[in-house]
């Protein structure tokens, strides 16, 4: 009894060794060569151990950019096509790991054989049935399928990094569109009202030269303000056209016309978004977190590459039945075989070698390539900030500008009608006026837009407030509280995926979609045949 369970251990010890083994190396998360603090980083800002939860939904405050994020979320196509790589993803992994795992199949074949009659005469032939289940498993002794499922897994996170990486993106060019769109609608009030302003002016000149008060140069002058003005308004109106199809589309719907409620007149700037320490940005970026998954796939690959080099280690079984009469098959007995076997490169002028070596570069290229992402990040939050510095110092001198030129247009006017100046002198001060407040208004756009690219570029934070329950559901079940009882200020976004293990019932909704694409597709090719016949 002893002698037997020694050997249970020892095939089990055995079995766990190779189970456990692999080749290559192992991943290393990537050091980091960030500095304590952003460029341009403002000097009152918390520099060190700051917490920066970002919620798109709290910075905007604007119940429009809501109700569009919301709507994209769940019907932007560019988002639809990252979800469904996320199920290519996870279906990898099962489709990878199962190469580690004994293989089962089976066979079963009836027939007749017959011998040539001229030389075996007296031959009436046979008959021969036989069914057989087979089994073979390649022993992972090298780690190749385990480093292949280590990247399937990997690649998997990736994949999930890619679509937050979108839906990020998404959330920004919403809000820069947006933005935009009220902009356009501002500096077309602006046109308007300054076409009608001109227009006036215009009948105006006309009938003092009509009495001889003035030249025609003046009513020439005129009509060019005029003009002017009335150039701007299809050109706003084009823009805005142009946006609200963007909007439409970025949202998954048809081009159409998009409400805004607000304009910049009464729109208030963001609060200041603390920005944190640039290794929070590591933690939260999802085109930094993707690059180093990407890394961890390339360096599994080299493992892969490795174990290719030695040989091969393969159990195979067979269990069957055979008979020449089919009435009989089960009387014959079980038949059955077992064998082992060794299988491994001897001479390939190199080819195993060179393939550990492309898979090595490959590897280097996606750490250089993570490395070269973690400058970009830096580098685009650098530059979100400078430009919001920047940018509120020429709103407010742009600010200065365009009550100066409302000034100088009212006081010219006057001085125009009292005869002490000429209307050159109104023209220019009316086009300065005109110029200052359209870019006002464009300064201001652009202001906007800096914030929401200083959000991008921190890597944004929750995507939805339906992702952040589920996080603190994980939270919940994992310290065994109660859900009521956390608070949800203290979950800060860090790079967490909640969806990498889906729960029974997320599995049958996703089978149960599936199918539903499946019978959608099967129908619009149904439709899609008949109207050719027809």
């Amino acid at each position: 009894m002893k002698i037997n369970l020694s050997t249970y251990i020892s095939l089990f010890v055995i079995g766990l060794l190779i189970y456990s083994c692999a080749v290559g190396p192992n991943y290393h998360k990537p050091k980091d060569h960030t500095t304590s603090e952003f460029r341009f980083q403002s000097k009152d800002s918390t520099l060190t151990d700051s917490v920066v939860n970002l919620k798109w939904w709290e910075i905007f405050q604007d119940s429009v950019i809501d109700t569009l994020v919301r709507q994209a979320l769940v019907n932007n196509k560019n988002l639809l096509i990252a979800a469904s790589r996320i199920e290519q993803a996870r279906a990898n992994v099962k489709f990878t790991n199962a190469d580690r795992l004994p293989q089962f199949g089976y066979n079963a074949s009836a027939g007749r054989n017959m011998a040539f009659a001229n030389i075996f005469p007296d031959n009436k032939g046979f008959n021969s049935y036989n069914a057989t289940v087979n089994a073979s498993w390649e022993i992972d002794f090298w780690g190749k399928y385990k480093r292949a499922t280590e990247s399937a897994k990997a690649e998997l996170m990736s994949t999930l990094y890619a679509k937050r990486a979108i839906e990020i993106a998404l959330i920004s060019e919403i809000a820069i569109n947006y933005f935009k769109l009220i902009g356009y609608r501002t500096q077309l009030e602006i046109s308007n009202k300054t076409l009608a302003s001109r227009d006036s002016t215009l009948t105006i000149i006309q009938n003092r030269f009509d009495f001889g008060y003035t030249h025609i140069i003046d009513v020439n002058q005129a009509e060019i303000q005029k003009a002017i003005a009335q150039t701007a308004v299809p050109y706003y109106k084009r823009l805005i056209a142009v946006t609200e199809n963007n909007l439409s589309v970025l949202v998954g719907k048809m081009p159409d016309e998009v409400k805004t409620i607000i304009t910049y007149y009464d729109y208030e700037l963001p609060d200041s978004i603390p920005v944190g320490i640039p290794s929070e940005v590591l933690l939260r970026r999802p085109d930094v977190l993707q690059a180093e998954q990407n890394f961890r796939v390339s360096n599994a690959k080299v493992g892969v590459a490795q174990a290719m080099r030695y040989p091969s280690f393969n159990l195979t079984g067979l269990l069957g039945l055979g008979s020449n009469e089919l009435s009989t098959v089960l009387d014959n007995g079980l038949g059955w075989g077992a064998s082992a076997g060794i299988t491994g490169p001897i001479f390939n002028f190199g080819k195993n070698k060179k393939r550990v070596d492309i898979a090595r570069e490959v590897a280097q290229q996606s750490l250089l390539s993570y490395e070269n992402t973690v400058l970009n990040s830096m580098k685009e939050v650098s530059n979100s900030l400078v430009e919001i510095e920047t940018l509120k110092e020429e709103l407010e001198a742009r600010q200065l500008r365009l009550n100066a030129a409302n000034n100088a247009s009212n006081l010219s006017s006057q001085r125009y009608y009292q005869g002490v100046t000429s209307y050159l002198e109104v023209t220019e001060n009316q086009r300065q006026e005109f110029d200052a407040e359209l870019s006002y208004s464009d300064n201001f756009q652009q202001l906007l837009t800096a914030y929401v690219n200083l959000y991008k570029s921190l890597g944004g934070g929750w995507v939805s407030e339906a992702e952040m329950e589920k996080y603190a559901g994980l939270i919940a079940a994992e310290q065994d509280i109660e859900l009521d009882s956390i608070n949800r200020d203290t979950l800060v976004y860090m790079g967490q995926i909640v969806d990498y293990k889906l729960t029974k019932e997320e599995e049958e909704q996703r089978k149960q979609q599936r199918k539903r694409d499946i019978e959608e597709y099967k129908q619009r090719e149904k439709e899609e045949n008949n109207s050719k016949k027809n």
